[in-house]
């Protein structure tokens, strides 16, 4: 595995909730990242005229994850759980990029995260070959990677 020159493909995957069983087949998983506030600051008295970087706070982007319904209520059962219960809705979300053999290569553990908007699907009569979309962003306090 050290060895691999090649990058993994984007299209093996699993997403679960609070470490429990894969949740559903998302075709599409995106957002995914973090990002470090900076703070430029200068001594008046320093001898090089340039500001220095001061890390500040960080944040999780927001992660948007997209299936074709199902018969399942439980994506909306979780949003009807945060209208009511607020911060103890919050659950951990794992996604895990697999290898060709379906082998784990790598996780992002993303904490303390309640669904923030949910899309349904766009439907039209003219249709018959689309598939029925659902849509839901969630938001993350934290953010691991493990390899």
């Amino acid at each position: 595995m050290a060895n691999r020159t090649t990058p993994y493909g984007a299209f093996n995957y699993l997403v679960n909730f609070d470490g429990g069983e894969v949740f559903g087949g998302f075709s599409d998983v995106s957002g995914i990242g973090t990002e470090v506030t900076v703070a430029e600051y200068r001594n008046g008295n320093d001898k090089e005229n340039h500001v220095r970087k001061v890390a500040g706070i960080h944040k999780v982007a927001d992660v948007t994850l997209k299936r074709g319904i199902l018969n399942s209520k439980t994506l909306f059962d979780w949003i009807s759980q945060t209208r009511t219960q607020g911060p103890a809705a919050q659950r951990n979300v794992t996604i895990t990029l697999l290898d060709e053999a379906h082998t784990p290569v790598q996780t992002w553990v993303l904490r303390g995260v309640i669904p923030m908007k949910y899309t349904g699907p766009t439907l039209a009569g003219k249709g018959g070959g689309d598939v029925a979309m659902e849509e839901i962003a969630l938001s993350a306090e934290a953010m691991e990677i493990t390899a």
